[in-house]
């Protein structure tokens, strides 16, 4: 699976601290045999978010865009936002699974307005801006993921 991650924090983005979650996010992806084909880091601006999903989901080359921060309750946390406006379809059961699970043990998972969807064949998801939260959170929805990714790609279910 051809994977992007995107880091959205305004303190990485300034330099102001080193990207852990993005890194965790990778290491992971590179334990289950994912390619990791991009690797960014924004501020918490939609505009930039969106367009960014925009491009990746357009360009046919990545098969899962998993962004890490931006999903809390903070007022410039906007990436489900984000990737609502980038997204032509919303997949609200990944984000419900990553509560359920991850909720279990730390009932502020449940704070988290992770969310999901597809721009074209591409599967777009929101994973916290905590390192553990957001290898935890992917752990969630992993052995969903590539059959999920194989529908979005016209697999039959």
């Amino acid at each position: 699976m051809r994977v992007a991650i995107i880091t959205i924090s305004d303190t990485v983005s300034r330099g102001g601290r080193e990207d852990l979650s993005g890194a965790a996010v990778e290491g992971r992806c590179r334990e289950l045999g994912w390619e990791l084909v991009c690797k960014k880091v924004l501020p918490d601006e939609l505009d930039a978010i969106r367009d960014l999903l925009v491009r990746l989901g357009d360009s046919g080359s990545v098969d899962l865009i998993l962004t890490t921060g931006g999903t809390g309750l903070g007022p410039r946390d906007v990436t489900p936002e984000a990737t609502a406006a980038a997204a032509e379809r919303m997949v609200p059961s990944l984000g419900e699974r990553i509560r359920l699970v991850t909720g279990r043990n730390f009932p502020r998972a449940y704070l988290s307005r992770s969310a999901a969807g597809i721009r074209g064949k591409t599967l777009i998801l929101n994973l916290p801006g905590s390192p553990g939260g957001a290898v935890e959170s992917l752990d969630a929805v992993t052995d969903l993921l590539p059959h999920a990714v194989a529908i979005v790609n016209g697999a039959g279910h």
